[in-house]
């Protein structure tokens, strides 16, 4: 018998729970269809078209071949439970059940039966009980743990009625944990609406640890499935990773589109009153064209004592640039006469692995503090004592072309010549960043090098778009009466921005180096590092100072996507699938073609969505195709920056020890220790990395769809819905998640490490 016809022939009528089912379904209709009548805004067809889901759910987890297979495969059961659990209950409550299905009924039984019966006083603080977010996230959390414990998860499946038992706690539990999230017509919230997204996102980092054992745990977990019949070729380790897959990515899934459409709902302002509802004029709030001034009062970094004087400290700046320059030079100096064995030295491990993770970390934590600390800007500005630094920068080169270019160059070099394998080329390629920064810098004036040319600058701009700080003013009404503009033109004591960041016009983390010099040079102390929202200055498009409006940037737009695609191609490179469907190549002096087809997949691939996106978004903006291009295009940052980090934080964290034996190897050959290195060192990942890396991918998406979401709501004219040009952006951003959780699913390549 084949598969298709085991099937088929598995297909339970179950007449008690189908006929309960449909007569349920008739309640609702007959209920809807007067409710209809009354309130049509209420109850539209598509709340009818989620009861009935709902209970087609319901039918397919207990009816359906996957009830008879679950017992064999647990990747079936895992299909089974997210039914029970997060499919069938939202449907239901989408349908707002509770006044249908009442006035579905016969009228004497709700006005001398149901009615009073639902108006005792006992029964309504009951149900204010069971429904109180507290109790509905507790209930729903321990019932998922609980049934996954080995001997409960056998004890259901060994027996019939402890079986559906499980079953009707996922249900129940599912049907509690999602009422507070829609809050079904006419019941009343116990907590504000936007104290949803942290009970979703809560909810599903048990989702995801649950997940995580089953997808990474060695051995199979639960008996049956181990000692069961073999449906499949799949051993049964493999369906138990294939079911924590399941229960991972649709599962989060079901957690995070609810918490981002509540936070582009609650962070959104108000659209007005629907006229089909109330019968009056509804009219979208105006949005303003330029970011309106607030006074910024809330954190700043600079007023946190101790932290805040030392980073204010005059030469904070140049203590720290000298460290970072000499460890620059011993990776230099190991790089050229140090061991050709990348894991060996401290150009192989320093930069790639341990450099990498901690300026991703700053820029998630605080913004760009790497480039305050830069040590090639240090030298440029030893060089200015020699050289003019006062040529214009050529007004064709005036933009992020010429860094996009690079940066593609850098990203086909990674995989072609595996830089990362190669300490020599390592050492060259700091050694020629010194030379770049001095010379360019040496001969024009402003900061040429960082604006215009440096890779790693511009990388670092565009994450900071998402950081959580930002230099700005402080109050503007002090930046208004100010006649002297020391922050950008400098004074005796301080130069000013050399960037062209005019402080009271500036907007967002771009182009800024965090060097503080319009903080040192403001004569009234009115620029602070304040904390932002962020991505916020990505759902606006004013005029900035020195970069112009977003929209008319496609230099920009497609620095962008080269970043943000480039951090899961350059992920997707050093995984199991991709490695063995490039095996052929390798070790036949083809690898650059390799890499070159791959650079231009990174290339045609981001154009290509991203134009379609672009196009479909036009017809419902008032901008065009380009500035839809442009606008839309920032708001993938966010997803991208969260690849970049889970991708440096798991090699950081699996390799976190390896410099301690580097270290140890180049103090034992200087002579400064008797030591030998121990290059046996232990791996410290452990089981709950693939959920950190997973929840920075949610948070990304999240951050995105925001983004995105609060662009078109600022793009659409009041005849349209943001909608049209929303979900064609959001289709890529989701697109660009699923393709980043599958990364994270598989094995990872140690690079630059002894470890396998």
């Amino acid at each position: 018998m084949s598969a298709s016809e085991a099937a088929l022939l598995s297909w339970s009528l179950e007449p008690g729970t189908a006929m309960a089912l449909l007569i349920s379904g008739l309640i609702y209709l007959r209920g809807w269809l007067r409710l209809q009548r009354q309130v049509p805004a209420r109850f539209p067809i598509w709340r009818l078209a989620c009861f009935w889901g709902g209970l087609l759910s319901l039918y397919l987890s207990v009816a359906s071949p996957l009830d008879a297979f679950s017992g064999f495969l647990l990747s079936a059961h895992m299909v089974q439970h997210l039914l029970l659990t997060m499919l069938a209950p939202p449907l239901l409550l989408l349908g707002y059940p509770f006044l249908p299905m009442l006035g579905g009924l016969p009228k004497t039984w709700v006005s001398k039966g149901i009615g009073p019966f639902l108006l005792w006083p006992p029964l309504k603080a009951i149900g204010n009980f069971f429904t109180h977010p507290g109790i509905t996230w507790s209930l729903f959390v321990v019932s998922n743990v609980v049934w996954h414990i080995p001997a409960l998860y056998d004890l259901a499946l060994s027996s019939p009625f402890w079986h559906e038992v499980e079953h009707f706690c996922f249900f129940f539990t599912g049907f509690l944990f999602w009422w507070p999230v829609i809050q079904p017509w006419p019941s009343r919230s116990h907590w504000p609406r936007w104290a949803m997204v942290p009970y979703l996102l809560l909810a599903d980092l048990q989702n995801t640890a649950l997940a995580g054992f089953l997808s990474f745990y060695d051995r199979v977990a639960y008996s049956t499935y181990e000692n069961a019949t073999r449906l499949t070729s799949m051993t049964a380790l493999a369906d138990q990773a294939s079911a924590g897959a399941i229960m991972w990515v649709p599962g989060s899934l079901a957690f995070l589109i609810p918490a981002g459409m509540i936070a582009a709902s609650y962070l959104s302002p108000k659209r007005g009153i629907r006229p089909s509802m109330y019968g009056v004029q509804a009219l979208r709030p105006e949005r303003p064209s330029v970011i309106r001034d607030e006074r910024s009062r809330g954190f700043d970094l600079f007023k946190v004592p101790v932290l805040g004087p030392i980073i204010r400290w005059r030469y904070f700046r140049p203590v720290m640039q000298c460290m970072m320059l000499l460890l620059a030079l011993v990776i230099i100096v190991d790089g050229f006469l140090g061991p050709e064995t990348s894991p060996m030295n401290l150009a192989g491990v320093l930069p790639w692995t341990h450099w990498r993770a901690l300026t991703v970390v700053l820029l998630l934590v605080a913004g760009n503090f790497f480039c305050m600390t830069c040590p090639f800007i240090f030298m440029r500005d030893i060089g200015r004592k020699f050289l003019p630094a006062a040529a214009e920068w050529p007004r064709w080169l005036r933009g992020k072309w010429l860094a996009a270019g690079l940066i593609v160059v850098y990203l086909w070099a990674y995989e072609a010549f595996d830089l990362w394998d190669r300490p020599a080329i390592t050492a060259a390629l700091i050694l020629a960043y010194f030379v770049a920064a001095f010379l360019v810098d040496g001969f024009f004036k402003g900061a040429s090098f960082c604006k215009y040319v440096c890779p790693i600058g511009q990388f670092h701009f565009v994450q900071s778009l998402a950081s959580p700080l930002e230099v700005k003013v402080r109050e503007p009404d002090v930046c208004a009466s100010c006649r002297t503009y020391d922050c950008i033109k400098g004074n005796e004591k301080q130069r000013g921005c050399e960037l062209s960041l005019f402080q009271p016009r500036k907007q967002g983390n771009m182009d800024c180096t965090f060097c503080l010099d319009c903080v040192k040079a403001c004569p009234h102390d009115n620029v602070g590092l304040m904390a932002v929202v962020p991505g916020k200055d990505l759902t606006v498009d004013p005029a900035r100072s020195s970069l112009g409006r977003y929209a008319k940037r496609p230099d920009l737009a497609i620095l962008v996507l080269i970043l943000t695609f480039g951090a899961f191609a350059n992920a997707a490179g050093m995984v199991k699938p991709v490695l063995d469907l490039l095996a052929p190549f390798a070790g036949k002096g083809e690898g650059w073609i390799v890499a070159g087809l791959a650079l231009g997949a990174l290339l045609v691939l981001p154009l290509g969505l991203s134009s379609t996106a672009a196009a479909i978004s036009k017809k419902w903006t008032t901008l065009s195709f380009r500035e839809n291009f442009c606008r839309f295009a920032l708001g993938l940052s966010p997803v991208g920056i969260a690849m970049w980090a889970s991708h440096f934080l798991f090699h950081f964290f699996t390799a976190s020890h390896t410099p301690i034996p580097v270290f140890q190897r180049a103090f034992f050959d200087l002579g400064w220790s008797t030591t030998e290195p121990n290059w046996v060192v232990p791996s410290f990942a452990f089981a709950g990395l693939p959920g950190m890396e997973l929840l920075l991918l949610d948070v990304g998406l999240l951050l995105s769809l925001y983004i995105l979401w609060k662009s078109a709501r600022g793009m659409t004219p009041a005849t349209k819905s943001p909608w049209g040009a929303f979900i064609p952006w959001a289709m890529v951003a989701f697109l660009l998640y699923l393709s980043g959780a599958w990364i994270i699913f598989q094995p990872m390549e140690m690079r630059g490490t002894m470890m396998h």
